[in-house]
């Protein structure tokens, strides 16, 4: 049976490429700046640290840039002989976002995110529930950073333009694909569904990819 060692591995050097092809710069690993200074946690696991963000370049199918977080699906607390193929491993779950061109700010986005659900999982946010697929949560100001930008949300869907469910020795993880989105697109997801709102993005070229310069399609 696999080690956590050989799990992980895995994902980053099989799954990873097979989906989203050649990675960039490397892991942009989680500090405990990102949890002191936006969650205002002090104290936290330090496996959590060795969680992070990979970049992946355009391929021949894809023209975005994508990023992925890589360890919320690490079987940090079940041993080997506990594996349970038909659960979730760990949090069972690994963040996706597109953007149009290579940036920082995806790196940001899901880092934060990631951090998020690490917490929420671990009961610092009481009765929160982990972001999962239909989410709607606040980007932490405007996507990119910039002053222009009027996407100040994330929504998360599940992809279909890649494999949404992946199976590893130590169970299994679901991608959530997070997208920017406005807060009159919020709004309107709210009154009918992230479903219906990503229906419209896909209409008017605004998912998969996440381009922080676009305007609302509500």
């Amino acid at each position: 049976m696999s080690s956590l060692e050989q799990v992980w591995a895995y994902r980053e050097k099989t799954v990873y490429p097979k989906l989203f092809g050649v990675p960039s710069r490397g892991i942009f690993p989680l500090d405990a700046e990102i949890f002191a200074q936006v969650f205002n946690v002090q104290d936290v696991d330090p496996r959590w640290l060795h969680l992070g963000v990979m970049e992946f370049e355009p391929t021949p199918a894809r023209q975005s840039w994508l990023y992925v977080t890589s360890g919320a699906s690490n079987p940090w607390e079940t041993e080997p002989r506990d594996y349970r193929p038909d659960e979730p491993s760990w949090l069972g779950v690994e963040f996706v976002i597109e953007a149009p061109g290579k940036a920082d700010w995806p790196i940001y986005v899901l880092r934060r995110l990631l951090a998020y659900q690490l917490l929420v999982t671990h009961g610092h946010f009481g009765d929160f529930e982990p972001v999962g697929y239909g989410f709607r949560v606040p980007a932490g100001g405007r996507i990119d950073g910039s002053d222009d930008s009027q996407l100040t949300f994330l929504a998360v869907a599940r992809p279909s333009h890649y494999e949404s469910t992946i199976q590893l020795d130590s169970g299994f993880f679901d991608f959530l694909h997070v997208v920017g989105i406005t807060e009159q697109e919020r709004d309107y997801a709210k009154s009918a569904s992230t479903e219906e709102l990503i229906a419209r993005l896909t209409m008017h070229g605004a998912y998969p990819v996440t381009d922080p310069e676009r305007a609302g399609v509500i």
